[in-house]
């Protein structure tokens, strides 16, 4: 590790074991009074992330837009939107972060643009535009019809009617998302020129997007329809299966492409998002310095239930498929899911906190988590988000105040309950879940066996117990808690120390013999010899 105790580039990469916290801009802290965060607002609040002790920060996007996606639908991959702020305050950003030795990573959203970014306009001013290949289009089938029975994400067909040209174009996602075509050579050199500009202003990587969609079928096949407990890709709203619209295998020579543009780059990270079974991630995850992702969101944590043999499942598929060559990720929230404090019921987050943060892997926070901040119950007045995801993007909760430190002005979405979670009042308690938190990360930098040390399921563990033995030189650390409504027990053959704990009571304290754990209650053991 390095003088500021994080996770250091010297023998292994920096990105083993580190903690990475999500911020969602718009709603981090706003410096200007207008509602929405912003760049400035960020670098006011980092000593909150340094108290924390992450590793880096990781920005959902932060370019022009005109907000369809909310920020996912890009019209100049190479600035920053004014609402933000601007490419000087990036500049300023990244200095800040680094001088704290902190690392910044932005969103990189590859695969379709906005509709109204340059390259589709002038894509769409006729099919023989220089830039028309730079997007999918095909003609209609008889009758009108779509070229193919693809589906969007969000629902609906996946192609969409140019009037002008008579010829559909597709989008993954909202029609206002046109797909770029990646078998162009110039779509691949067009974002690899982008990377370099955020790279050279030293940026330390990017999650990558969507990833999966970057590449379709090149003959415009039908998608069958999904066959009983056959899916392997994914079923979509039609009920077929996403077999030739979504990792088609040609993706993996674009993830190359990206890979060897980081490479250039001494300790950048790409983290890819790929929604796919942890059986699939693999493939997509590298084995030398250019070939795909050195990082890749399992997100299976973010999809299962409030309980141990689910929970158990879940880490056991990450330890046993992930490649040696990277580690597991693991997170339990972020900007597009419901935060777990409100799936799982907010007597479960410091649970959820020591479990997450004593795990072998890199984790990531979403901001606003480790003060157990919830979904938004009901938001009045008209939607932002289109799918949905206002309640999880509400603003950070600072202090008690009305519009909780977030902002002067009129906050673009309500607080969800400053009063009762909040970075101030917690930050001064010792018993509260931000002090766990810090504590958890704290312990995860310096004890081997937590940073980078070996896992393993305690499967003797009755009922709704979970466990897992961290391992490293010879110190054993275990992980147990209690995820069901009534007391349980369990035996230890030996005195144990309490390292953490759920209950600070208990921390500094030993057990031995049968020992018993409130419900949502769990520790932290330094086993014996």
């Amino acid at each position: 590790m390095d003088d500021t105790g994080r996770v250091s580039s010297n023998g292994t990469p920096w990105w083993r074991g580190a903690v990475i916290y999500q911020i969602y801009p718009r709603s981090f802290a706003d410096s200007n009074g207008d509602g929405i965060g912003d760049l400035r607002g960020i670098i006011g609040r980092l000593d909150h992330v340094v108290d924390l002790g992450v590793d880096a920060l990781w920005l959902s996007p932060i370019y022009p837009s005109p907000l369809h996606d909310f920020g996912y639908d890009i019209t100049d991959y190479t600035d920053v939107a004014p609402e933000f702020g601007s490419v000087a305050d990036l500049d300023a950003l990244v200095d800040a972060c680094h001088a704290r030795g902190l690392r910044l990573l932005l969103d990189l959203v590859p695969c379709h643009t906005s509709i109204d970014h340059p390259w589709f306009v002038e894509a769409r001013s006729g099919p023989r535009s220089a830039k028309r290949d730079w997007y999918i289009w095909a003609d209609p089938r008889p009758g009108g019809r779509p070229p193919t029975n693809w589906m969007s994400a969000f629902g609906g067909p996946a192609w969409t009617l140019d009037p002008a040209s008579g010829q559909y174009y597709l989008h993954s996602f909202y029609p206002e998302q046109p797909d770029l075509n990646w078998r162009n050579p110039a779509v691949a050199e067009a974002m690899h020129a982008a990377m370099r500009f955020w790279l050279d202003r030293g940026v330390d990587g990017f999650r990558v997007d969507a990833i999966a969609h970057a590449i379709k079928d090149d003959r415009l096949r039908d998608n069958p329809v999904a066959g009983a407990g056959r899916s392997v890709f994914g079923v979509d709203p039609s009920g077929h299966e996403r077999l030739w619209n979504v990792e088609r295998p040609e993706v993996h020579d674009v993830i190359r492409g990206m890979r060897r543009v980081a490479a250039e780059y001494p300790d950048r990270v790409l983290i890819g998002e790929v929604y796919t079974p942890t059986e699939l991630l693999a493939g997509f995850l590298g084995h030398d310095r250019d070939d795909e992702f050195p990082l890749a969101f399992n997100f299976e944590l973010l999809h299962t239930p409030w309980r141990a043999d689910a929970l158990r499942l879940a880490i056991e598929r990450s330890e046993a498929l992930t490649p040696t060559t990277t580690n597991p990720t693991y997170a339990l929230s972020n900007h597009d899911q419901v935060r777990h404090a409100t799936r799982f019921g907010t007597d479960a987050v410091r649970l959820a906190a020591l479990v997450l943060l004593t795990l072998r892997g890199t984790i990531t926070l979403y901001a606003g988590e480790e003060i157990g901040q919830t979904d938004a119950p009901a938001l009045t007045g008209p939607a932002h988000d289109r799918a949905g995801r206002d309640a999880q993007r509400t603003p950070m909760q600072w202090d008690a105040t009305p519009r909780g430190g977030f902002t002067t002005g009129q906050p673009w979405l309500p607080l969800t309950d400053p009063q009762r979670r909040n970075v101030a009042e917690q930050g001064a308690d010792p018993t509260s879940v931000l002090s766990l938190y810090r504590r958890l990360i704290a312990l995860r930098r310096s004890i081997p066996a937590l940073h980078h040390g070996e896992q393993r399921s305690r499967l003797d563990l009755p009922g709704e117990l979970l466990g897992f033995i961290r391992s490293a030189d010879g110190e054993r650390l275990l992980t147990v808690g209690n995820l069901g409504a009534t007391f349980a027990s369990f035996t230890l053959g030996g005195p144990a120390a309490v390292v953490a704990a759920t209950d600070p009571r208990r921390e500094g304290t030993s057990v031995d013999g049968a020992v018993a754990l409130a419900p949502n209650e769990g520790l932290l053991l330094r086993l014996p010899d």
